[in-house]
């Protein structure tokens, strides 16, 4: 049984991610910040056993950039396609091409994700089915497939509460079995990061999940009471 798991990747640049955190965060410290992200979920799915971790990166000049931030510990796939949907669906279907038996796809939005319920994905996996891992907003932190289901992925109303519902009754339509993992936030607004900041500082001194998340938060966020405001500069922070 051949399993691969590969994190959905952009190349860390200023204005070009997690721009929905700005403001409050300026676009070089929501640059700095996803790429701390980037490189905790880079680390959580390398050494999973019997998966092979993999980096779908995006766009698809960025190789060389991505071979320094994986350290030649991936496999690399370039996206294709003209939207997440697209996307996605050919990043599954390189993979299941190259003789892949179960894959599933993780986001960077979730940096502190429990290793374990990336295992529970390819466990609960059945022949003919669909994982999700559920987030609060309606969307999905994973989806785990035991074949290519391209109407998972097309005209899906992205960015939305309908997503995983959507997904849901399209695989059951198609007689498909859908297994939940547990729900996990992800990072999209200022309020999930004010969330984020506020779980990792209850870490204590541990940093061991999520550590260049941890240590960004805390040097941008040194006040213990320090919180981010959706509509407004950072409170408590330090650079």
């Amino acid at each position: 049984m051949r399993q691969a798991l590969f994190v959905m990747a952009k190349d860390p640049r200023a204005g070009q991610v997690k721009t929905r955190l700005c403001p409050p965060l300026t676009a070089e410290m929501a640059a700095r910040l996803y790429e701390c992200f980037l490189l905790d979920v880079l680390d959580l799915v390398t050494g999973l056993p019997g998966v092979d971790p993999v980096v779908a990166f995006w766009p698809p000049g960025a190789r060389e950039e991505f071979g320094r931030l994986s350290g030649g510990r991936h496999l690399l796939i370039p996206q294709q396609g003209a939207d997440l949907g697209a996307r996605l669906e050919n990043s599954f279907r390189v993979l299941f091409q190259q003789g892949y038996d179960r894959v599933a796809a993780v986001s960077t939005d979730s940096p502190d994700l429990p290793a374990e319920y990336l295992l529970q994905a390819f466990s609960r996996l059945e022949p003919a089915g669909v994982v999700l891992g559920p987030c609060p907003d309606g969307g999905y932190y994973l989806i785990g497939l035991s074949g290519l289901v391209p109407e998972l992925f097309q005209d899906m109303p992205w960015s939305t509460e309908r997503v995983v519902p959507e997904t849901e009754a399209r695989a059951r339509g198609m007689g498909l079995t859908v297994t939940y993992l547990p729900e996990w936030h992800d990072v999209d607004t200022a309020a999930d990061l004010d969330r984020l900041v506020r779980a990792l500082s209850g870490l204590g001194g541990s940093g061991t999940r999520a550590p260049r998340t941890t240590c960004f938060c805390r040097q941008e966020f040194r006040d213990e009471r320090a919180s981010v405001s959706p509509d407004g500069p950072l409170h408590g922070g330090g650079g």
